[in-house]
């Protein structure tokens, strides 16, 4: 840690222009105002002096590039960090109560005396911070209370796992602070799936941590969720000529925890048909052998969901593979098959009823067709809302831009890059 008053000086000096070029800010003036922004708000709304020493540390957002729906499964997942990302200062506070300030948000304070999940904290930041700070201590790890001042430009609803980006930075944090930087990049994910787990209350798989917590583009294979195998894809989506978009349907994700509930619920009942706990351990053509009497036995959306699984789950090694020979046709191929996939036996682009307001569906409709036959797109991450992908050439990108914002609204359409550092200590 250094001294408040000295990271400033630091800031004004330039010395963290090279931590911040590294977290792809592309606008360095703007980056730097960010710092100070964050410094301020630290001191304002903990009361901090020039000589409180603290830490910045920052959690990308990720997107999920193939294997929608299938690390919970134990299955395999492409996905990457972007150069959105939550920026934190923070301090130990010497009290047994973490303060979380998230600027534009109230401030959450949850005191350590107990780091049991509390049911009246489900489905809020206070389940995350309590859940990151119980993980650490499980591990022997002397956690006590702290201040955080956070801003992020991964909004909530935004699809780019907000709460994955969250997590991670909590656990850089603790990292930093309580565990003498002993904690690996995976084993800060595991951390947050945990207490997103049992503690937020939405039983997610891995993906969204791992892809924050290890940065760059990576390959997933989750089938022993205690020790994932991780394999860096190299990626240069500018150098093969196209650019990676995120699209805003304008759908929100409030209210939908049922509907992502759903899909394990339904993939896990398949498995059990099996004997087995997740669909890792079945064989696809036990599912189409079997095809009449699970159909009854667990419905025909479970099925289906089953199906998607299966094929998605081979589809990353494809395209991830496509990616790194610089091999664009493949790639957009199987991108589109994998997002039909999600559409036609996934079934996670409209909530269960839902008539009057199909978000995704059209968001997905406007980017087809603002394409006109080339690149691709897909839904990504949980679905039903949120935000859509598209990876548009590079000759294409202000033409697609402004007819998606012509259909969706000003501002919907973001253009991203894959951030190489996932979770990290950017000063000092």
């Amino acid at each position: 840690m250094q001294e408040l008053g000295a990271v400033r000086n630091a800031l004004n000096a330039g010395e963290l222009d090279g931590p911040l070029k590294g977290l792809l800010c592309h606008d360095l003036t703007a980056g730097r105002k960010r710092v100070a922004d964050l410094l301020d708000g630290f001191q304002k709304t903990f009361g901090a002096g020039e000589n409180t020493p603290v830490t910045l540390c920052s959690a990308p957002g990720r997107t999920e590039i193939c294997g929608n729906h299938t690390d919970h499964q134990h299955g395999r997942v492409l996905a990457g960090a972007v150069d959105l990302d939550f920026l934190a200062c923070a301090a130990p506070n010497g009290t047994n109560t973490i303060r979380f300030q998230s600027e534009g948000w109230p401030l959450v304070e949850v005191n350590l005396d107990t780091l049991e999940p509390k049911e009246e904290e489900k489905e809020s930041t206070a389940s995350l911070v309590r859940g990151m700070a119980a993980q650490a201590a499980q591990r022997g790890y002397p956690v006590s209370g702290f201040d955080v001042y956070a801003t992020s430009e991964v909004l909530p609803g935004s699809g780019l796992s907000s709460s994955a980006a969250c997590e991670v930075l909590l656990g850089v944090i603790e990292n930093h602070l309580f565990c003498r930087d002993e904690l690996d990049p995976v084993t800060i994910a595991q951390m947050g799936q945990k207490a997103e787990n049992i503690y937020f209350g939405k039983p997610s798989g891995l993906m969204d941590q791992t892809a924050s917590s290890v940065g760059g583009a990576v390959a997933i294979d989750f089938a022993d969720p205690a020790a994932p195998v991780v394999r860096t894809v190299a990626v240069d989506l500018a150098g093969l000529g196209y650019a990676l978009c995120i699209i805003d349907s304008g759908a929100s994700h409030a209210d939908l925890t049922a509907e992502y509930a759903a899909v394990p619920q339904e993939m896990g009942a398949v498995a059990a048909y099996f004997g087995k706990q997740v669909l890792r351990g079945v064989e696809e053509d036990q599912v189409i052998q079997a095809l009449p009497q699970l159909r009854k036995a667990v419905g025909d959306r479970a099925v289906l969901r089953a199906l998607h699984f299966f094929a998605d789950d081979k589809r990353v090694k494809l395209e991830a593979d496509a990616l790194e020979q610089g091999d664009m046709d493949t790639f957009l191929e199987v991108v589109k098959q994998s997002g039909r996939s999600s559409w036609d036996l996934l079934q996670n682009i409209t909530p269960m009823g839902a008539v009057k307001e199909q978000a995704m569906a059209v968001a997905l409709t406007v980017a087809e067709r603002a394409l006109s036959g080339r690149g691709a797109c897909r839904v990504h991450g949980g679905g039903f809302a949120g935000t859509i992908q598209a990876f548009v050439p590079l000759d294409l990108l202000e033409r697609f831009r402004k007819q998606v914002e012509a259909c969706l609204g000003d501002g919907s359409c973001h253009v991203l890059s894959i951030r190489p550092v996932g979770g990290t200590v950017l000063w000092p």
